[in-house]
């Protein structure tokens, strides 16, 4: 009940405003650790391509937008429970999607949209869970 009145008297703003707040954390997660993973590769004279390796490619922008979020999350007060829990959004959608992508329903490229395009109501779903928190936290 106390989390209800949290919501009410603080309003959707504040719920809002950390739905973008994290979806602007998981953006800068994935420029800067994607660079630096980018740039290590490229230290070692390799890479990684989408369409030779899409599993890894694929994985290392949900471990890098997981950071982010896990950074900001933690620097906003949230605990561990929720931040992994939002992290796990981030990778849950791979679940779904690499045996799609091994039985060539889809493509490597459709692969990275679909991962992006699920990521965001998944991270929705577990602020919903968790209303009262993201609804009150400054």
């Amino acid at each position: 009940m106390q989390g209800q009145k949290e919501i009410v008297r603080h309003g959707w703003g504040h719920f809002a405003r950390h739905y973008v707040e994290m979806v602007i954390a998981m953006a800068v997660g994935m420029l800067v650790l994607g660079a630096a993973v980018r740039g290590v590769l490229a230290l070692a004279g390799t890479g990684l391509s989408l369409e030779r390796n899409p599993e890894a490619v694929s994985l290392e922008m949900a471990f890098d937008m997981s950071a982010g979020m896990l950074v900001w999350m933690r620097v906003r007060g949230h605990g561990w429970a929720a931040s992994l829990e939002m992290c796990a959004a981030m990778f849950a959608p791979l679940a779904a999607l690499l045996p799609l992508l091994w039985l060539d329903v889809v493509t490597p490229g459709s692969l990275m949209a679909l991962e992006h395009v699920l990521m965001l109501p998944l991270m929705l779903a577990v602020m919903l869970r968790r209303r009262d928190e993201y609804a009150h936290r400054s």
